[in-house]
């Protein structure tokens, strides 16, 4: 099922698979996220829980016990249900079972909000540890958008722009595991805000900012001006990716955590901005996308 919010600026559609947003559109008509045409990606925006990227073979040692997960965990696979509904937000909420427990041995309440603000849509994840042991978590986003927003333009007259000036050495990735090489590094930035983009910088996959001094970052069109802007407040790690096959579409991805770095062992709590959740703990994180 589909739920629609609206305020006067903006509107944005969810659908109860995932949780996840199906469209953010101005009041203008101009449709920002991804379509979702699997030719080239079918996700639009993604919700990654309980881990971000991949764990060696797909599996890890716990506390808990042996944590088994997919790439980006399986909040994004599941039904979740529909907790609240305003005029302009709605939360969703996804409660741990005997079929996640199978793969990742804890007890879990996540929700998903989405609030409408002026030209603004911000996500926020609610996390909470319902069970009796402590839980590690890591939790990010993956919204993707239309690369170009405007007839006439090309995937390369777009830039980004960061808050900060930054050097950023980003890992580069083994494709057959997915794992972050964190030993071998490419440089992206060298003490600049602007990064123009082009589909070569993606052959080798995302680039992961794991050392960013910033937290707002814009995707803009040199041409028209149009563009998306995201704030992730908290959020530490930041992903930008376009599929391999030169797709007309860009995400931005602000993460909590990374996947799992070559340098890394087998144990989930030692894995890369891991969090961890007493009994009858919360945490909250968020980010906002604003459109012009």
């Amino acid at each position: 099922m589909l739920t629609t919010i609206q305020n006067t600026t903006i509107r944005a559609t969810v659908s109860d698979r995932g949780a996840e947003l199906q469209s953010v559109e101005s009041a203008e008509g101009v449709s920002y996220l991804w379509n979702g045409d699997p030719a080239h990606w079918s996700g639009r925006a993604p919700i990654l829980f309980p881990c971000v990227g991949a764990l060696r073979g797909d599996r890890a040692d716990s506390e808990a016990g042996e944590i088994r997960l997919p790439k980006h965990g399986f909040a994004r696979k599941r039904d979740w249900s529909l907790e609240k509904q305003a005029e302009d937000s709605v939360t969703y909420l996804l409660e741990s079972d005997d079929e996640t427990r199978a793969g990742y041995p804890y007890d879990f309440a996540l929700r998903a909000r989405y609030t409408l603000g002026d030209h603004s849509v911000t996500t926020t994840f609610l996390i909470k540890n319902t069970g009796e042991r402590v839980m590690p978590f890591c939790i990010g986003g993956h919204p993707a958008f239309h690369v170009p927003l405007a007839e006439g333009e090309e995937f390369e007259d777009y830039s980004l722009e960061f808050e900060q000036p930054e050097t950023a050495d980003c890992p580069l990735i083994d494709m057959q595991h997915c794992l972050l090489i964190d030993t071998a590094r490419n440089r992206v930035l060298t003490e600049s805000r602007i990064l123009p983009l082009n589909h070569v910088m993606f052959r080798g996959d995302a680039l992961v900012f794991d050392r960013l001094k910033s937290r707002r970052v814009r995707l803009f069109s040199r041409k028209s001006g149009r563009g998306v802007r995201m704030d992730f407040e908290g959020m530490d790690f930041f992903a930008v990716w376009s599929p391999i096959e030169d797709g007309p579409l860009l995400a931005l991805e602000p993460w909590t955590g990374t996947g799992t770095q070559v340098s890394e062992d087998d144990i989930f709590e030692h894995k890369q901005g891991m969090r961890i959740l007493q009994p009858g703990q919360e945490d909250t994180v968020s980010f906002t996308v604003t459109v012009f």
